[in-house]
């Protein structure tokens, strides 16, 4: 299993945020330093979110691309991808894989028009986000909810991603551990890597998420106060 650190990006910080709500932003300094941080400590791969651009309130591809300039591992990058002209942008960069949550979602209704295109010229290097609150999806830097239930979209999106990237927002950056019955539905819809994010909060999380047969985690909240040692 992959243990993949965090890098949230807004206002040019490295931050964390409580079930995504930007009023409880917390800073952690310069993304860049902590990309380099937490390389040095053995991460083999790094999980970055513009979360302004997700949010709809600016634009942090500078930093990104610094982030990417400065380390020596892939990158997989979230956050306000919602055309694909920048998707085909970053994926020509040196971005590892992309991830789509508001785009996909669009997309599921388009007869998945866009990630099929993707899915020709980048292969396996498209990440879906399945954003769920409550058992339902949401989209817009989960903002707006939508009445799409995870598994629905992951089934049909299954042959045209790389894998998914699975986040409960219920529990997301509040250190109160996982929903393991949720996580177990998702994994159960397809045979495609899945990367779970959200609520993570020690070592017994992680054993169990192992012994269930995720691809890898995302590690944020947590690792940044010091509850789980990378």
């Amino acid at each position: 299993m992959k243990i993949i650190p965090a890098v949230d990006i807004m206002d040019g910080e490295c931050v964390q945020l409580v079930g995504g709500n930007p009023d409880t932003k917390k800073s952690y300094g310069n993304p860049v330093d902590m990309a380099k941080r937490w390389v040095s400590q053995g991460a083999k791969m790094l999980h970055v979110v513009d979360l302004d651009a997700a949010l709809g309130r600016g634009d942090n591809t500078e930093t990104v691309m610094d982030i990417a300039h400065s380390v020596d591992v892939p990158i997989q990058l979230g956050g306000g991808i919602r055309s694909m002209e920048k998707a085909e942008f970053l994926l020509n960069s040196d971005i590892g894989r992309i991830i789509l949550g508001t785009l996909a979602i669009n997309d599921y209704f388009n007869e998945f028009k866009i990630l099929k295109e993707l899915n020709r010229n980048f292969g396996d290097r498209v990440i879906a986000a399945v954003d769920s609150k409550d058992g339902n999806m949401v989209v817009k830097g989960w903002q707006e909810k939508t009445k799409l239930k995870a598994q629905d979209f992951m089934k049909k999106a299954d042959g045209l991603v790389w894998g998914f990237l699975y986040t409960d927002v219920n529990v997301e950056g509040r250190m109160e551990g996982i929903n393991i019955s949720s996580i177990e539905t998702v994994l159960s819809s397809t045979k495609k890597p899945v990367i779970i994010s959200g609520g993570i909060s020690n070592e017994k999380d992680i054993r169990i998420l192992d012994d269930v047969g995720v691809w890898g985690i995302v590690l944020g909240k947590a690792l940044y106060e010091g509850r789980i040692k990378l």
